[in-house]
């Protein structure tokens, strides 16, 4: 069996890619409402901070930072997947694996995960997700409906018209809520 490593930081900032399991679904647009009301869901019981979210088709991407002495975003992620998936019509196709275990085949099992090292690293990886829309051209300029880019936008963090080009100049302390 694999031996999963994760990197565990106390009150740490973490990027994080999800995705669905069967890819070029629009699962997560046409159902983004549930999505939100998960991941509410979740945060009232097991809070966390979101920096930076897109939510794409077929995948998400997220900066969390998690309280102080907190470490375990899997718990959060195992209840986000599993609150979402309660909700939304089973119209996927299962494997005799996951039929087996009861399981939806929404998800892949596993998710990404990257510590946040420092400040560059941090403003990397929100310019990857401000400009992951971009990238993937569901939008010609990275104002996705789906992500938090406007509300950036407002807390002074990204000018309107960005487009995810050089990260020097664009942050100056973290974006709000």
């Amino acid at each position: 069996m694999p031996d999963y490593r994760r990197n565990r930081v106390p009150g740490g900032t973490y990027f994080f890619t999800i995705n669905l399991l069967e890819p070029h679904r629009r699962l997560l647009v046409e159902q983004v409402d549930a999505l939100r009301a998960a991941v509410r869901t979740v945060r009232d019981k097991q809070p966390f901070h979101i920096d930076a979210w897109a939510v794409l088709p077929d995948h998400l991407h997220c900066l969390w930072t998690l309280p102080p002495g907190d470490a375990d975003y899997s718990r959060r992620w195992k209840a986000i997947k599993t609150a979402f998936a309660k909700v939304v019509p089973r119209v996927e196709s299962l494997s005799d694996v996951r039929c087996a275990k009861g399981e939806h085949g929404i998800w892949q099992r596993r998710f990404w995960e990257h510590t946040i090292r420092d400040e560059l690293d941090y403003a990397a990886h929100m310019n990857y997700i401000c400009f992951n829309p971009v990238k993937h051209g569901w939008v010609e300029r990275a104002d996705w409906p789906y992500s938090l880019f406007h509300r950036l936008v407002r807390a002074g963090v990204y000018l309107v018209d960005w487009g995810g080009g050089e990260v020097e100049g664009v942050f100056g302390e973290r974006g709000g809520d």
